[in-house]
């Protein structure tokens, strides 16, 4: 999804640098964390290789290439696959009938975020659940090392603008974000993930609420507590 307030020009060309000398920073910083690990990898002493940026032409860039084709074509066939939301896991009649009452219902119900993130995905904004998910796991983790590699991943994966993933975010919360780089927490995150919460709010669940998809699941457990006639 296109960034709000998308920037243009010399101005996205701007965000564009000011996001590559994060990613080295941060890159730097996560290398640091692994030679205090004693988790020092082969490559160490080419800092290139540690770039992830996509900007630089170095040879590792190739082999990095190769392996985010992989990733992206693993990632494009599972979400090729249209699950139904009863499936995984199963969600009870009363449940159901919650979320229509707040998106809160739905995003603490394991069976909700399903049926939603089953819902986004129809909209080509499944993006925004699975960039949700990843920070509540990242505010899990306790081991510095493993955070700072997480925050990496996660700032790849759903916040550069050179990802086919990237969640839409205005470019106050970003340049927050790329404060919090310089020093990644558990919490590098928060307020993006505030933002991204509160887009899915406000956009995406009146369209859940009001999709055939829910009425069919509603209809679907209805009937299936219905006692059969004889």
């Amino acid at each position: 999804m296109l960034p709000l307030n998308a920037p243009m020009g010399s101005e996205r060309e701007e965000m564009r640098k000011t996001q590559v000398q994060v990613h080295q920073e941060a890159a730097a910083s996560v290398l640091q964390a692994r030679t205090r690990m004693g988790n020092t990898p082969t490559n160490a002493s080419n800092a290139c290789c540690f770039c992830w940026c996509c900007c630089c032409s170095c040879s590792c860039l190739t082999v990095r290439n190769e392996d985010e084709t992989i990733q992206r074509s693993t990632f494009e066939s599972r979400t090729d696959k249209t699950t139904n939301c009863e499936e995984s896991p199963k969600p009870t009649l009363e449940d159901t009938r919650s979320w229509a009452m707040s998106f809160e219902r739905v995003m603490k119900s394991a069976a909700g975020r399903s049926c939603f993130r089953q819902f986004l995905r129809t909209e080509f904004s499944e993006e925004n659940m699975m960039f949700w998910l990843a920070c509540e796991e990242l505010k899990k983790e306790t081991n510095k090392t493993v955070v700072e590699e997480k925050v990496r991943q996660i700032y790849e994966d759903f916040i550069s603008i050179l990802s086919p993933k990237e969640v839409s975010l205005d470019s106050r919360v970003r340049e927050v974000i790329n404060r919090n780089m310089l020093e990644p927490t558990s919490h590098t995150f928060d307020d993006a993930q505030q933002q991204i919460y509160t887009l899915m709010q406000r956009d995406s669940y009146p369209r859940f609420i009001n999709s055939s998809a829910y009425a069919d699941l509603l209809k679907s457990l209805e009937e299936s507590q219905s006692p059969s006639e004889p």
